[in-house]
């Protein structure tokens, strides 16, 4: 039932023109999506012709390969059923080739078959990958998005809570001073004095805002640390991650440095596969978990200079710093005031 070259018979031609169908509908399955609801069950019917009755093993590979690719991008269960109807007609092969005792395909070679067998869940694992690669890049620019806006409204904040208030202060007092000019002159230099210290003061303000805007905030030093700790096959997860971007802007510098260093010691020191962020405000403090499932016996070193470096800096602002071993690992604890 093989073609042969040159066409010898009937036979010959009908597996040329279907030779010629499968080109044509490969083509059809990459090139136009849209038709993929009928140009994908034609393929497979030529491709499970081939191996049903030619015995003919390989030109289903292209389809295992390309059709499996292309269904990780729908549910699971149009998977499901490619798969049975892939593997349904290798079983009826086999039974072809045990009855007819053919020698087109001998079964018995498990070395020509393996690959034929394995190629769907390959390419769907492998494609799946790809998908979920894509799905996270997607979720990180979307991230980066958030920081920024959080960003924006956190200058926002500060620029009203600060400069707003001077600037209505200034307002007032030179309308002040502008009645008094007529009236009593004399306290009009009073006026301009208070004017211009509250100029003064705005501008300090003003450098203070520029100097935090140089500094991180929790979610950017998040956003760069969970990229490093991806690179290192370590899973970040966060809680109350939303709660903590809304933090004084001098403790979110504060937290933000010592979360560098802390997450540069799971990645260097201590083997974790995940770790946990966890951000807490209670009565009279702001307090972060780093909690790592690593080795603690690695992590902890009585000579590091990060973690004496950690340590003071927490305990110069009046804060509290623990580094513990548990049942899952390493728990490192930072906790400010929030006098």
């Amino acid at each position: 039932m093989s073609l042969h070259l040159p066409i010898q018979s009937k036979s010959d031609i009908f597996w040329l023109v279907m030779s010629a169908a499968f080109l044509l509908t490969y083509i059809v399955v990459t090139e136009i999506p849209r038709w993929r609801m009928v140009s994908i069950p034609n393929e497979v019917v030529i491709t499970c012709s081939f191996l049903i009755f030619d015995l003919n093993p390989y030109m289903i590979i292209f389809t295992a390969w390309q059709v499996s690719f292309i269904l990780a991008w729908y549910p699971i269960s149009y998977f499901y059923v490619f798969a049975t109807v892939y593997y349904g007609s290798f079983v009826i092969a086999a039974y072809n080739a045990y009855v007819t005792s053919s020698t087109n395909f001998n079964f018995s070679d498990m070395m020509g078959i393996i690959f034929p067998i394995f190629s769907p869940v390959v390419a769907y694992v492998f494609s799946r990958s790809v998908r979920l690669r894509r799905q996270m890049r997607q979720e990180n620019r979307r991230l980066e998005t958030l920081v920024r806006r959080g960003e924006r409204e956190r200058i926002a904040r500060d620029l009203h809570d600060t400069l707003g208030q001077s600037f209505s202060m200034i307002t007032i007092k030179t309308e002040l001073a502008k009645k008094l000019l007529n009236k009593y002159p004399e306290q009009v230099a009073g006026e301009l004095d208070d004017i211009e210290k509250t100029s003064r003061q705005n501008l300090q303000l003003v450098r203070g805002i520029v100097n935090d805007l140089h500094k991180k905030s929790i979610g950017e030093i998040l956003f760069e640390q969970g990229q490093n700790l991806a690179e290192a096959n370590i899973f970040m997860m966060t809680e109350n991650e939303n709660d903590a971007s809304e933090w004084p802007t001098e403790i979110q510098n504060e937290f933000a440095a010592l979360l560098v260093e802390a997450i540069t010691n799971v990645i260097r020191h201590s083997r974790a596969r995940q770790v946990k962020i966890e951000f807490m405000q209670k009565k009279s403090m702001y307090q972060v978990n780093v909690q790592d499932d690593g080795h603690p016996t690695s992590f902890v070193r009585k000579s590091s200079n990060g973690i004496s470096g950690m340590k003071n800096r927490i305990e110069s602002r009046n804060g509290k710093f623990e580094i513990l071993k548990n049942e899952v690992g390493t728990l490192v604890r930072f906790e400010l005031p929030k006098e």
